[in-house]
């Protein structure tokens, strides 16, 4: 009889929430789904079988796509999990509640959490091209060797503990064999001096720490990515550092996405920050750190524009930004991050994604770049890295 109460409920304060595009839909989280028979959805039909809460209500009115022959269709969001089983759904946030912790699994303690993490050490001047001599401290450029013994910096990274760097599966895997990844740098800013030195209006000189380079002892890509994997699912690896860093202001990690409202969610309406020495629109690499203002874009809008054009599928599992003409990960470099201020009103900085691929050439208008969701994968963070 509750069931009936509820489905009668949902089908009197039918609005067409979530977006249906041929059998596809958007769920109000901002997840690909398909629009089905809300008995089909076991996450949501769970939802009926106890008493939901006014959210938990307001999540299923939201999720309703349509009805038919009587029976109310609800976007049900498809997951791809680690292990390609059904995730847990997207939890629904009370909005009178105070944000909390997640429960982490047992190396979440070897993972800084703010204040003690993503603090940005500059001014915070965004939207500019060059990036503050000490900003984004977290940043670090992936060093290969070639069978000469040439080195070059050819991929981005993100500190996130004293001894582990986080980067893109494909800036490791599937590379050219006569390269190998030998080693990080961090606290770069401007790749053709050491140390980074500025003059400032009153003539003083001011410089920073010399950058440090570090030897990797362990290369860890992602289990289920594949080099040849056209959607490039998975498109994340960790780097161990042979050696613990100090941390310095121009060398510090970012904090990671470990609160429960921030899983699963694309932060829609919110700036994002990519930085980087990646190619310009001139199609040079510059010396000096760069940084670009980005905004989020809906999964299933930027899953139809890949798809309809590209044949590549967009998932729950990365995250869409950009498409402004000019304005791309150009600006960064492939494995490097994707980050936002945090929500609630703090300076720290939390890592959103990873560069993983787009459009070339890049900065096409309408066509924003793909990243690594970094809240997918949590999970297999927490259960790889090691003190």
């Amino acid at each position: 009889m509750k069931f009936l109460l509820i489905l009668v409920l949902l089908q009197s304060i039918f609005q067409n929430y979530a977006q249906v595009i041929f059998g596809s839909c958007t769920t109000p989280g901002e997840q690909i789904g398909i629009c089905i028979p809300l008995r089909e959805c076991d996450y949501l039909f769970e939802l009926l079988q106890r008493s939901p809460t006014a959210s938990e209500r307001t999540l299923l009115q939201r999720s309703q796509c349509g009805n038919r022959d009587g029976q109310v269709q609800i976007c049900c969001a498809i997951y791809r999990s680690e292990n390609n089983r059904q995730a847990q759904p997207p939890s629904v946030i009370d909005e009178q509640s105070q944000p909390e912790q997640t429960l982490s699994s047992r190396n979440s303690n070897l993972l800084p959490q703010a204040p003690n993490c993503g603090d940005n050490f500059a001014d915070r001047i965004l939207g500019g091209v060059n990036a503050g001599k000490q900003e984004f401290p977290w940043l670090a450029l992936v060093e290969y060797r070639r069978s000469d013994n040439v080195t070059s910096h050819r991929c981005g990274g993100t500190l996130i503990n004293n001894q582990y760097v986080l980067t893109a599966a494909h800036c490791v895997s599937g590379i050219p064999l006569n390269f190998r990844v030998t080693g990080v740098r961090l606290g770069e800013w401007d790749t053709n001096m050491n140390r980074d030195c500025t003059t400032e209006r009153n003539g003083k000189v001011d410089c920073n720490d010399p950058h440090v380079d570090v030897s990797v002892s362990e290369i860890i890509p992602h289990s289920q990515y594949s080099a040849s994997d056209n959607d490039q699912l998975h498109d994340i690896a960790l780097l161990r550092l042979k050696s613990p860093v100090n941390f310095t202001q121009t060398i510090s990690p970012i904090c990671l996405p470990l609160r429960q409202e921030q899983q699963n969610n694309i932060f829609l309406g919110h700036q994002l920050v990519i930085s980087g020495w990646g190619h310009t629109e001139n199609n040079i690499t510059p010396n000096i750190k760069q940084k670009a203002i980005l905004e989020s874009v809906p999964t299933a809008e930027c899953h139809n524009r890949f798809f309809s054009q590209l044949h590549r599928t967009v998932t729950a599992n990365q995250i869409c930004a950009g498409g402004v003409n000019g304005i791309d990960s150009c600006r960064g470099d492939s494995g490097g991050p994707l980050v936002m201020l945090d929500m609630y009103g703090s300076s720290n900085y939390y890592l959103v994604g990873i560069v993983s691929y787009g459009i070339k050439p890049c900065g096409l208008d309408g066509w924003p770049g793909v990243y690594t969701l970094v809240s997918a994968y949590i999970e297999w963070i927490e259960a790889t890295i090691r003190a």
